[in-house]
């Protein structure tokens, strides 16, 4: 029969934890180091070559050397797709003016003479209607 003590349970869950925060610090260096533009790729190399042969090692010396420059990518990153999504949703919505816009144009239109009032009265209840 299996018995584990609590001790062990809980030595256990600790283990795995760190595995899997340092597999997951693994994915972050390897990320940010292949998405760099301002080395090389010999350094990229060099860079690779250090983590995979003193994995420990080097993940934490590219954590202490690199952690400000991987924060400003990050936040350049954000900001540019922060700055793309406004884009989009700006160009997805119009004038942005809604029915009441819509109305105002139509109502222009029906007293430049462009329209007729049974023109005017269809676009009113189509921009009303959504």
């Amino acid at each position: 029969m299996l018995a584990y003590t609590f001790g062990q349970v809980m030595w256990t869950m600790l283990v795995f934890f760190c595995w899997v925060l340092f597999f997951w610090l693994l994915f972050i260096v390897f990320g940010d180091l292949f998405r760099r533009t301002d080395i090389g790729g010999w350094a990229k190399a060099g860079w690779c070559v250090f983590v995979i042969v003193l994995p420990f090692l080097g993940v934490l010396v590219y954590l202490i050397a690199e952690g400000k420059g991987m924060g400003e990518r990050n936040m350049s990153d954000a900001a540019a797709a922060q700055a793309q999504m406004d884009a989009h949703v700006r160009a997805v919505a119009g004038s942005g003016g809604g029915a009441a816009d819509e109305i105002a144009k139509a109502k222009q239109l029906l007293d430049s003479g462009t329209i007729t009032q049974a023109e005017f009265d269809a676009l009113k209840a189509k921009a009303l209607a959504s």
